[in-house]
């Protein structure tokens, strides 16, 4: 036996036991001819007490940070009792050790304030993952996971396999392929979502399934993406858009009691994507704090500033008790939003003193009574500053969004601790493809038109007017699932593949599994799919989903620890015919 009793277990009680110990040194403390070792493992760590006699043993053979180590001895009180620490009331005097496995010193220090950089912890991952910090993220995942089976199971869900090796088909982002040895000169797809099995289990009657299952995706990565990334999916036949947002709203209340504590008692609040573009510029609002946006267009066009009257859109939002704001927070602010990634020329302000007074940086081309006109139009108070940008339409309203949220993280709004979800609704089915010249799915080609719009199918005027019977599921500024009311109904499937532009030959070829299974007795169907590492991320106050994954690629697309992507050799490339 290795152990008796794990390194974060002991408490007061025990004192007086004989134990046994396996784990790992974390510190090594002398002092004198005594010596104090923390032992850590996945649990806890332990402090150990070498006396005098043992210490002589360490002294002719010294430990070193990480190895691994046996010791067995008594449970003391511990004289400098550490109450940050769950085992702090005791101590091991050690009677007896073995070193299990020495260690190499690490190349980073194994703190939760480590020394390592990004590409450094990711190389060594396994090393990284022995730290507190990445310990505390996966503790979380496992018990996101164990609560979300948990309710589907009690709502009689039922988890499904589905294959990891597809056929490629059109729309999304780019696949993953594998050649076939067996069949060369073809290739398998790794599947972007199970979106067409799950539809398939909904045909052959597995009315409510589930999986939390692998995704891949080859898209440009961020901090909140992955090629390889997690999805609690999720289906169910019989159901309208109501019976999906209700069920799935509870599922995310049970998942924040479960995990957090936080009992969330009020309903998701619902908004259109139309009115969550107009009031924050973006279909993923971070509800948290205000500041929306204010169009201006009407009130603020014909003084003859040119950069307002030449724009198609003027757009403004009012930054609370931001107007002692000096010249250089003010410069600081114009070269954020002339960055490449908003492609801003400029910014103007108005400054609302606690006096009254009112100060612009178009002070030239507005007196004081447009000024206010302005001010009163964007509810700005005394304190307030506005911010306002122009251009054309689409670029200045991303940039107001992101300017929006810039402040509301330079003035503390977007707590951490603080969650604000709410649902997004009403999505456009369809949007025009410029390059292409064509029609392409805002979701993917299986959402269903709403109802009341379906007749609109038959008219290719009409179809940047139709709205899509699909929701996304918003946490504070995070889509962190979406989700459609699917067509189950063939004649209509095959109008949603003409209007994306598919040939009759191309539908059967790419969809023709489907197509056929819709004319077996489809039932009514819709489902979501929730980002689950996203998720994670949010309960665990992190931007980035790569702590909370066990073994992440870097922003490249590299595992660093084993080197992939990599060549393969010529006897491979040879089999499968490359």
């Amino acid at each position: 036996m290795y152990r008796t009793h794990t390194c974060g277990e002991l408490r007061s009680t025990h004192i007086g036991q004989q134990i046994t110990l396996s784990g790992w040194v974390k510190t090594i403390r002398k002092f004198g001819s005594i010596t104090f070792i923390d032992l850590r493992d996945r649990y806890g760590i332990t402090q150990l007490f070498f006396n005098e006699r043992m210490n002589a043993l360490l002294e002719a053979n010294p430990l070193g940070r990480e190895f691994v180590l046996q010791i067995k001895g008594a449970v003391m009180e511990r004289s400098n009792k550490n109450a940050n620490l769950p085992t702090g009331d005791i101590e091991i005097e050690v009677s007896e050790y073995t070193v299990l496995n020495a260690s190499e010193t690490p190349p980073f220090t194994i703190e939760d304030n480590t020394d390592g950089g990004d590409e450094l912890r990711m190389k060594y991952r396994y090393l990284d993952l022995r730290r507190d910090a990445i310990k505390r993220n996966l503790e979380l995942r496992y018990k996101v996971s164990r609560a979300t089976r948990n309710f589907l199971d009690n709502h009689q869900f039922m988890e499904v396999e589905t294959p990891m090796l597809i056929k490629s088909t059109p729309e999304g982002a780019r696949d993953f392929v594998v050649p076939s040895r067996m069949h060369q000169g073809q290739f398998y797809a790794l599947p972007q979502s199970p979106q067409l099995f799950k539809q398939l289990l909904m045909v052959a009657g597995y009315d409510r399934y589930f999986q939390i299952v692998k995704c891949f995706r080859d898209e440009d990565l961020r901090a909140d993406r992955q090629p390889e990334f997690t999805q609690i999916d999720c289906e169910m036949s019989f159901v309208n858009q109501e019976d999906i947002l209700d069920m799935f709203e509870n599922m995310t209340k049970h998942i924040f009691q479960d995990v957090k504590g936080i009992d969330m008692q009020e309903a998701f609040p619902r908004m259109t994507w139309e009115y969550a573009m107009e009031q924050y510029g973006n279909d993923k609002p971070d509800i948290r704090f205000d500041m929306r946006l204010k169009k201006l267009n009407d009130i603020i066009k014909g003084n003859g500033f040119p950069v307002f009257d030449d724009a198609s859109l003027v757009i403004g939002i009012a930054a609370t008790g931001c107007s002692e704001y000096t010249r250089k927070q003010l410069d600081e602010l114009t070269e954020w939003v002339k960055r490449p990634q908003l492609g801003m020329k400029g910014l103007v302000y108005v400054k609302m003193a606690t006096d009254g007074t009112i100060k612009s940086s178009v002070d030239k081309f507005f007196n004081e009574d447009k000024l206010k006109q302005i001010a009163e139009f964007c509810e700005a108070k005394p304190g307030d500053l506005i911010l306002i940008l122009a251009g054309e339409e689409a670029l200045t309203r991303k940039a107001i969004s992101e300017l929006r949220l810039e402040m509301g993280n330079r003035l503390g709004l977007r707590d951490t601790a603080v969650y604000k979800p709410l649902w997004v609704m009403d999505f456009p089915l369809f949007e025009y493809d410029d390059e292409e010249k064509r029609y392409i799915a805002c979701h993917h080609p299986f959402t269903s038109p709403k109802p009341e719009h379906i007749s609109w199918m038959d008219d290719e005027s009409k179809y940047i007017d139709i709205k899509a019977n699909a929701y996304d599921l918003v946490l504070n500024g995070t889509e962190i699932g979406g989700g459609s009311i699917r067509i189950f109904n063939k004649a209509l499937q095959e109008k949603m593949f003409s209007a994306l532009g598919f040939t009759k030959e191309e539908a059967i070829q790419k969809f023709g599994f489907l197509l056929s299974a819709f004319e077996y007795g489809t039932p009514p169907h819709g489902g979501i799919a929730l980002g689950f590492d996203r998720l994670c991320a949010l309960l665990g106050g992190s931007d980035s989903i790569r702590d909370f994954i066990a073994f992440p690629k870097n922003n490249a697309g590299r595992d660093m620890m084993l080197d992939a992507p990599d060549v393969i050799d010529a006897k491979q490339r040879k089999e499968l015919g490359l």
